[in-house]
């Protein structure tokens, strides 16, 4: 194995809360985090914002709101059995104890954010089933537990792990984990995880996530993005557009 110790431009986000400078990528990873922070933002100011006598809408919110936690958790599932792996490999030939129990602590942060979106989804459900000003209520508090709880958990894996990705994975140990996830979707989910995580991200943004994935990515996101923007104009149509 070969370690390269050329820097590559990395991607800063709104939101983001730190840049890994390195050899490893992380546009990809950057990218997810992006659309998780726009998406509980999202949520929460339709949730505040969607009338309780508007049906059509909160159920839209509702099946929106399983997309996002179905892509969460395959996102969180794909790093436990994929990413971290490899990761605490390379920190025992590499690292140091600590680093070990950084990298212990991200499987044990998404234990903690799960039960925290079942309670979104129950409440979602909530809303939709019985609209009134005590179940939305309680939809805005599960959301925002939520967005804080998620929010320490990104960045700690930005401003912590991602940086210990730099420092001790090698180009094939990453590239091996980038390849292993890619191959985790399902040809059903991508579609829309595509459309869904190029959403409102700045155009430079845009263009290194194209370079990375390839013309393919390309191509279905060209095939999909209005069908998907389309979706997004029903569930969050009191709330200002992402872009």
């Amino acid at each position: 194995m070969t370690t390269s110790t050329t820097p590559r431009r990395q991607l800063d986000l709104p939101g983001q809360t730190h840049v890994a400078e390195g050899p490893n990528d992380h546009t990809g990873m950057y990218v997810m985090h992006h659309a998780l922070r726009r998406d509980l933002a999202a949520f929460a100011a339709a949730t505040e914002a969607t009338p309780l006598d508007d049906a059509r809408t909160w159920e839209a919110l509702a099946a929106r709101w399983g997309r996002f936690a179905t892509t969460l958790h395959h996102h969180h599932t794909a790093e436990d059995s994929l990413y971290w792996p490899v990761l605490e490999q390379a920190v025992g030939e590499r690292g140091t104890p600590a680093d070990r129990l950084e990298v212990a602590a991200m499987s044990e942060e998404h234990e903690g954010i799960d039960p925290l979106v079942t309670a979104c989804t129950d409440a979602f459900g909530a809303v939709a089933g019985h609209p009134c000003d005590s179940h939305r209520a309680a939809l805005a508090i599960r959301l925002a537990g939520l967005r804080e709880v998620l929010d320490q958990h990104l960045e700690h894996e930005e401003g912590v792990v991602l940086p210990l990705v730099q420092r001790v994975m090698t180009a094939e140990e990453f590239l091996g984990v980038e390849r292993a996830i890619g191959r985790s979707y399902g040809t059903r989910e991508i579609p829309f995880v595509i459309a869904w995580a190029m959403h409102g991200l700045p155009r430079e943004a845009r263009e290194a996530m194209f370079a990375v994935a390839g013309t393919p990515y390309r191509v279905l996101h060209a095939l999909f993005r209005r069908r998907f923007e389309r979706a997004e104009a029903v569930a969050f149509r009191y709330v200002r557009p992402a872009g």
